[in-house]
């Protein structure tokens, strides 16, 4: 099988901005990959690239029934290969995930790599509004009149 990559590559700069994110999945108590029972799990919020390496993670979560929200940003990093495939950590609550970019930036598929987790994720990034001189005119950037 031939591999085919993205036309002039990836790099840390392609994940710049906020992306809304959703998260779901399924994870073995305690993480163990040995577990019977599986917990479920889902999660909506945003994350921040600065586009050179770092992340921040807000976000409300249902984990087995209990919801929560986080009142601090989660951080991390994160680590873009020249393929658009990457790796990310959230040191705040020690996760890592494997993702792929797809549009030059505009969305990323991601999935949980901890042992007992089978969780995904699916994130799009935000377009900016600008708004136009003159009466009730907006435009996208980069999109259509609107």
């Amino acid at each position: 099988m031939t591999a085919v990559y993205a036309q002039g590559g990836c790099s840390n700069a392609t994940l710049a901005g906020n992306y809304a994110f959703i998260y779901n999945g399924a994870n073995a108590p305690g993480h163990s990959v040995t577990g019977k029972n599986t917990l479920g799990n889902a999660a909506v919020g945003l994350f921040t690239f600065d586009g050179a390496g770092n992340v921040t993670a807000s976000y409300t979560a249902v984990f087995n029934g209990h919801a929560f929200s986080t009142s601090v940003p989660d951080t991390g990093t994160y680590t873009v290969n020249s393929d658009c495939t990457g790796s990310t950590t959230d040191a705040t609550i020690d996760a890592h995930f494997n993702f792929a970019i797809v549009g030059g930036g505009a969305e990323f598929f991601a999935i949980q790599t901890d042992g007992g987790t089978t969780d995904t994720l699916n994130a799009k990034k935000q377009l900016r509004i600008k708004t136009h001189p003159g009466p009730g005119r907006a435009y996208f950037f980069g999109w259509r009149k609107v």
